[in-house]
């Protein structure tokens, strides 16, 4: 299965660096035949990314009103995307928006699995609350079990 791995964010504007900061560990974490990449999340450069990949996982900030530091895992491929997780975003539409385009364009790859993390600030300058970081070490840990060939496998 094709794989990519997609930090979202601007790292110059507190917690809304955490996807991308999940992306610079993850780089070489994961298997080989995984790609990780850096974006804005702008729609139509996201969509162009993950067109040619059967799993993608699209990793960012959100505010949903949840502790900062929060995990949220959604299998986007089976569900509408809450739009309001990503009304903090810096980008000019966020990551829901951009599977929505593509769901209704049949676009979306079949798996889309999006992890958010709850922030708290969003203020250009901020660096990033001491919540989102340990989010941040969680997201990569969980994507790097996931991604593990020997997932699901049990010890003799």
């Amino acid at each position: 299965m094709k794989t990519i791995v997609i930090g979202v964010g601007n790292e110059y504007r507190g917690d809304d660096g955490a996807g991308r900061l999940v992306a610079r560990r993850l780089v070489n974490r994961v298997p080989t035949d995984v790609e990780v990449r850096e974006s804005s999340g702008e729609s139509a450069g996201l969509m162009e990314v993950w067109e040619s990949y059967n799993r993608v996982y699209l990793v960012d900030a959100v505010e949903s009103h949840q502790p900062p530091g929060t995990i949220h895992r959604i299998e986007a491929h089976d569900c509408e995307m809450p739009r309001d997780f990503f009304h903090c975003s810096t980008h000019a539409f966020s990551i829901a928006e951009a599977i929505e385009l593509a769901r209704s364009l049949e676009l979306l790859p079949p798996e889309v699995i999006v992890y958010g993390i709850e922030g708290k600030w969003f203020e250009s300058g901020k660096k990033l609350t001491p919540e989102v970081e340990a989010g941040i070490a969680t997201v990569t840990d969980r994507i790097i079990e996931e991604l593990s060939p020997n997932k699901g496998s049990t010890n003799a």
